[in-house]
């Protein structure tokens, strides 16, 4: 069982910086793959990025070259540096977990964040 918590959201002017965290609970978050997710008003929620145990990553084409995932076995913490934003990144951002590498399919990550409000300004 994993248990998650993301921080590190807010508004911000089109063009800043947010970096996001997730803080993990539990032995097994060094064996997990992490997962990051999105979920804007009315649409669904999608893919942003993962990172796998061993340190490979994923991105959504979105987000390539602005944003970077990251982890921090030794603090049980997954991150988010979300760079040279736009409004239509603006979306609750979510935190997952998986014990196996499944891709970027929300239904591969059992185990969910309460999600973190991300908004950027025009």
């Amino acid at each position: 069982q994993v248990q998650l918590v993301e921080s590190g959201g807010g508004l911000v002017q089109a063009g800043g910086s947010l970096r996001l965290s997730c803080a993990a609970s539990g032995r097994t978050f060094s064996s997990s793959a992490m997962g990051w997710f999105r979920q804007a008003p009315g649409k669904e929620r999608e893919f942003v990025a993962a990172i796998t145990r061993s340190g490979n990553t994923d991105y959504a084409d979105s987000v390539k070259g602005r944003f970077t995932i990251s982890r921090d076995n030794n603090k049980n913490t997954a991150y988010l540096q979300a760079n040279s934003l736009k409004p239509e990144d603006t979306a609750v951002y979510y935190c997952a977990a998986a014990p196996v590498w499944r891709g970027r399919s929300p239904s591969g990550y059992p185990y969910w964040g309460q999600g973190t409000q991300v908004t950027v300004s025009s």
